[in-house]
């Protein structure tokens, strides 16, 4: 008979369950054009990704921009990128049937990113519904992944116990957090990161479609 080994599952957003890169490089090429700085490739956005959109902005614009130019810009892409940021956004293939057959199944689902706390609610309200429990994003009086804080928010939240939680990213962030959260972690081969990468920061355990999540879910 088939049990389940783990009750609860954390999601990150960007690169795991939304493909949302060709709307951040949209954002942060209207902000550059609006400075006059040099335009950055899709790829080098790809790059750029995983530690919030401070980091984001911070590495796409040029060396020399001091931090009162910086804050002019971050503010210029916030502005864009939240008018912006359902263009071309859109849940990966198989996973809104994944976190429906979770839900079916009983199991606790959560979404913690860097990206900002409005920004997750309403991505995750918009494409998911109320199937999402919880949704947790960047916010005062919490450290950003790779800190465990947010995890550990969404734990307490949904009453689930670290051994029985599985954390599904796509990048060095999450192994790093699901490590400081002492949990287990699931790898997406879809999403912004190279499994090479990933492989040589320490990922173990990795699914190529998300249906596969569900044999980590039962033994």
């Amino acid at each position: 008979m088939e049990t389940k080994k783990y009750d609860t599952v954390i999601f990150d957003l960007d690169g795991t369950l939304l493909y949302t890169l060709e709307d951040l490089t949209d954002g942060v090429n209207h902000t550059m054009e609006v400075f006059g700085f040099p335009t950055r490739t899709i790829d080098e956005i790809r790059c750029f990704v995983g530690n919030g959109i401070g980091k984001l902005i911070r590495q796409a614009v040029p060396e020399y921009v001091d931090d009162k130019l910086y804050q002019e810009v971050l503010s210029e892409f916030k502005s864009y990128y939240t008018d912006n940021c359902l263009n071309k956004t859109k849940p990966y293939d198989g996973v809104t049937d994944l976190i429906k057959k979770l839900k079916s199944m009983g199991i606790k689902q959560a979404i913690v990113s860097n990206k900002n706390q409005g920004a997750v609610s309403e991505l995750s309200r918009l494409y998911f519904g109320d199937i999402i429990d919880v949704a947790i994003g960047d916010r005062p009086g919490f450290n950003r992944k790779p800190a465990p804080d947010s995890v550990y928010e969404a734990i307490k939240i949904l009453g689930s116990k670290k051994e029985n939680v599985i954390y599904v990213g796509d990048s060095e962030v999450d192994i790093a957090t699901a490590r400081n959260a002492g949990i287990m972690n699931v790898l997406v081969t879809w999403g912004f990161r190279d499994k090479k990468l990933l492989i040589k920061q320490g990922g173990k355990n990795f699914i190529d479609k998300p249906e596969e999540l569900l044999k980590y879910l039962l033994c």
